[in-house]
């Protein structure tokens, strides 16, 4: 098969498109042929050596992929080649085909297109996780997105509006803010023409954000540890401006505040039951028309540095996706 390989890590551009072997179905695994995987901003992390997890060289990135299952270990009962599915695997997915473990597959309805169930997991299913699980998010409250028109920001967005909260979208050009608003956004902030903490201040007659959903670190995370409410939960996504911010922390003392990290990896590692719950009301609400992918630009496998390329340059606006 071909796949995308790190043989160091080294800037993206390094990658190698090149023929590799067929993975292997153990007693527990499925062989998916894969139709669509989706592209992250972690990706690009884990192929520098800058992501928390340091896999063992040389590896395939890649984690969520959506296909059709071609080989079933002997110990799956419950899958069936033939069928059309998500996969969730920790490296492996930018190839032609993966390996992975049943446990972490589900079923894909007809109505979900097998590019846009590559490009629900990891985004929607982090904002999800982390507005449900982490923020414990209640309807009536305030939540603030930034990098509101990127893939796990803008399903922030969507997931934030369904769960009832009212949603302020912070964005870097006027577009990205229409494309929040078109996706549920009650209000937005362009963070390049207006000062975000004096805005939220104004948008929420002094009172400051319940929720935050914080994407970008730098600058932007010290303007929203500025603008919590009272019992208001700063959630820490990302970092996809590249700066990791200091944390203040008498700051969480005066305004009773929580921050709050999220980080979806470890939720399915530690609360797969959860996640299957989570992954299932996802799907039902994409079936309902609640939830939607936004898929920006698709490539191909041999594309990978280019795709990778406009992730980390923070053009993309909603979701980027591989087609071996």
């Amino acid at each position: 098969m071909k796949a995308i390989v790190c043989h160091k890590f080294a800037p993206v551009s390094e990658l190698s498109y090149e023929e590799c072997p067929d993975p292997v179905a153990g007693a527990s695994d499925v062989i998916v042929d894969i139709a669509a995987v989706g592209v992250n901003f972690p990706d690009s992390l884990l192929v520098q050596g800058l992501y928390q997890l340091k896999p063992e060289l040389p590896f395939i990135p890649g984690s969520e992929v959506a296909g059709v299952i071609s080989e079933v270990g002997a110990n799956v009962k419950h899958l069936k080649v033939g069928m059309k599915v998500i996969g969730i695997c920790r490296l492996g997915g930018y190839a032609e085909k993966v390996a992975v473990p049943s446990d972490h597959v589900m079923p894909v309805p007809d109505s979900i297109p097998l590019d846009e169930a590559s490009a629900l997991v990891t985004a929607h299913a982090t904002a999800h996780h982390a507005l449900k699980q982490r923020a414990n998010i209640a309807k009536g409250e305030t939540l603030l997105v930034t990098g509101a028109a990127g893939g796990t920001g803008l399903a922030a967005v969507q997931i934030g509006k369904q769960m009832g909260a009212t949603v302020i979208a912070a964005c870097s050009t006027d577009e990205k803010c229409d494309i929040a608003r078109e996706n549920g956004a009650d209000m937005t902030i362009n963070y390049s023409k207006h000062d975000l903490k004096d805005t939220v201040k104004l948008l929420t007659d002094k009172k400051g954000v319940d929720v935050v959903y914080e994407c970008v670190g730098g600058d932007t995370f010290h303007a929203c540890s500025r603008s919590m409410a009272w019992n208001g939960r700063l959630l820490v996504i990302g970092f996809a401006g590249g700066e990791i911010p200091k944390f203040p922390v008498n700051l969480a003392l005066v305004k009773g505040y929580s921050v709050v990290g999220v980080f979806w990896g470890s939720f399915v590692a530690h609360q797969p039951k959860d996640f299957i719950a989570n992954m299932q009301e996802l799907i039902g609400w994409y079936g309902q028309g609640l939830v939607k992918v936004h898929i920006d630009e698709s490539f191909a496998l041999s594309e990978a540095v280019a795709a990778l390329d406009k992730v980390t340059s923070r053009q993309v606006k909603g979701k980027v996706v591989l087609v071996p």
